[in-house]
C-alpha cells in the first residue's frame, strides 16, 4: 500500500483517548477510578473516564457495545479542522465513516490507518467533554 499525501490538512495535535474492550464495565470502571481517574460519562454498556490536568481519556467498552470497537482518538478543539480532515481524507481516496454529532457535544468520524487500526478524529468543545454525572 502506498502512502497518500493529504496536502494542507490540519495537523493532529493531541492524542486524547484510548478505547478498550472490557468484559465487565462496572469492575473495570471501579479499577480505573481507584487509580484516580474521574468518571465523565456513564452508560449501560460503556463509560468514559479522564485523568490528570490534560483530561487524558479512557473509554471502557462493554461486550454489548456496538457503536465502536477498540480505537484511539485524536482530539481537536475546532470542529472546522475535523471537517477539513474528513474532506481531505475522502478526497485523497481514504475510506472514512460519516461525521456525526454525539450526545455529549462532541462530533467525530472513524477510519482505519494503513495497518488496520481504528482511530477517531474527535471535536471536543473548548469547555471539554460534557458529563452525565
Amino acid at each position: 500500500m502506498t502512502q497518500k499525501t493529504l496536502g494542507k490538512t490540519p495537523c493532529v495535535q493531541r492524542l486524547g483517548h484510548v478505547a478498550i474492550r472490557v468484559k465487565d464495565v462496572e469492575r473495570a470502571k471501579s479499577f480505573y477510578m481507584n487509580l484516580g481517574m474521574r468518571l465523565v460519562w456513564d452508560d449501560l454498556d460503556w463509560c468514559y473516564l479522564e485523568a490528570g490536568s490534560g483530561n487524558d481519556g479512557l473509554a471502557l467498552l462493554g461486550p454489548g457495545y456496538k457503536a465502536a470497537g477498540p480505537h484511539f482518538a485524536f482530539h481537536f478543539t475546532d470542529r472546522k479542522e475535523v471537517e477539513q480532515i474528513h474532506n481531505q481524507l475522502k478526497k485523497s481516496g481514504i475510506s472514512v465513516g460519516p461525521l456525526h454529532d454525539h450526545r455529549d457535544g462532541t462530533a467525530s468520524f472513524y477510519l482505519q490507518d494503513t495497518e488496520g487500526n481504528w482511530l477517531e478524529m474527535l471535536f471536543v468543545p473548548g469547555e471539554g467533554i460534557a458529563t452525565n454525572q
